[in-house]
């Protein structure tokens, strides 16, 4: 049984995420800012942290930071819709994923089920055989390798670490190279459709996903925009 650690000053969202979460099957801990977690959590470290980013003494973003020096714990950040800046700063700190208030339970489950499996798989390598029966078989773009059952992602054969989100707007993406996909269709690919975000953000997780590319290919060129239209997948 996974525990995971909430953090978060909202009184409400506690309860009712502590409460879902439980319901769900894992042990919660909960803590009402960033300074009485740190040491909790580096002390006895939980599966997965779920961090509000806007919290007094110590927000989410220094918790990452410090927890960071010595920690690989996966996180998932909880933003307001109006937090673009935060949450390109909480991805590019190290955080696996982020959702934006008000958001739904369902898709806070899919997203905690989608962490934790990752990081429990991430040490494996990223083949096309293997895997369970019944799994997807691993999508396959020559340089590009996606598993969608581990959110696994590789290019040229190194492994390519991605967000929940990312992943699966590459997904959406690579699916069908040379289609065009707008951002209201790769927003329905990564996002419950109660939560609305703007195209920016789609944007944001475009510019990170090529920047990471970048990190292990500087020629990496395969995703292509068309502007005012939307994005699309070359393949080689």
């Amino acid at each position: 049984m996974a525990t995971i650690a909430l953090v978060d000053d909202d009184e409400n969202i506690i309860t009712s995420v502590s409460i879902f979460l439980e319901g769900e099957g894992y042990n919660v801990r909960t803590y009402n800012d960033g300074a009485s977690a740190l040491a909790a959590l580096t002390d006895d470290p939980p599966d997965l942290g779920i961090f509000d980013i806007k919290m007094p003494r110590m927000d989410g973003l220094e918790l990452l930071r410090r927890l960071r020096q010595s920690s690989n714990l996966p996180v998932i950040f909880l933003t307001s819709k109006d937090d673009e800046f935060d949450e390109a700063l909480g991805l590019n700190l190290g955080a696996d994923d982020y959702i934006a208030k008000p958001f739904s339970q369902r898709l806070l489950g899919e997203r905690v089920k989608a962490v934790l499996r990752r990081a429990r798989l991430s040490s494996e390598p990223l083949t096309l055989t293997g895997g369970e029966p019944g799994d997807a078989k691993p999508l396959d773009r020559g340089k590009l390798l996606l598993d969608s059952n581990r959110h696994a992602c590789s290019w040229v054969g190194e492994p390519v670490r991605l967000t929940v989100t990312e992943f699966l707007i590459l997904q959406a993406l690579a699916t069908r190279p040379g289609y065009v996909k707008s951002r209201d269709n790769l927003m329905d690919a990564a996002y419950d459709d109660q939560v609305y975000v703007d195209d920016r953000t789609i944007d944001s997780h475009i510019k990170r996903i090529r920047k990471k590319f970048r990190e292990v290919d500087q020629e990496f060129d395969s995703i292509e925009t068309l502007y005012g239209v939307g994005y699309r997948y070359k393949e080689d």
